[in-house]
């Protein structure tokens, strides 16, 4: 079981950081991804990490904006979310995986319920 934190509304240019907690495993053994899906959108590949920390992966959308990170000794994933556009609104899930694709959701096999994240222009 996973869960999100940190969603919220912000005004285009912002910032937001999003937080994924375990409940009931160890996260620091699973890769972890963020993806998002807006109103009649499908769901798309935002970020991903691997265990170690040392390698993470980004959609082109949001590079050079977002921040993937993780805390292994607390077992928290991070989404750091910088100069944030309309574009950025949708429900954010993180998800975890043993051995994953980044960028292919099926790949994972743990998902939290997301958390709203609303940028207004």
């Amino acid at each position: 079981q996973l869960v999100e934190s940190g969603g919220g509304s912000v005004q285009a240019g912002g910032s937001l950081t999003l937080s994924c907690a375990s409940s009931h495993r160890t996260l620091s053994t699973y890769a972890v991804g963020w993806f998002r899906q807006a109103p009649g959108m499908e769901r798309e590949f935002v970020a991903a990490i691997l265990r170690s920390g040392r390698n993470t992966y980004y959609a082109d959308s949001v590079k050079g904006r977002f921040t993937i990170s993780r805390d292994n000794t607390i077992n928290i994933a991070y989404l750091q979310m910088n100069n944030l556009k309309p574009e950025d609104t949708a429900v954010y899930y993180c998800a975890a995986g043993a051995s994953i694709t980044p960028e292919d959701g099926r790949s994972y096999h743990f998902w939290g319920q997301g958390t709203q994240v609303t940028v207004s222009s």
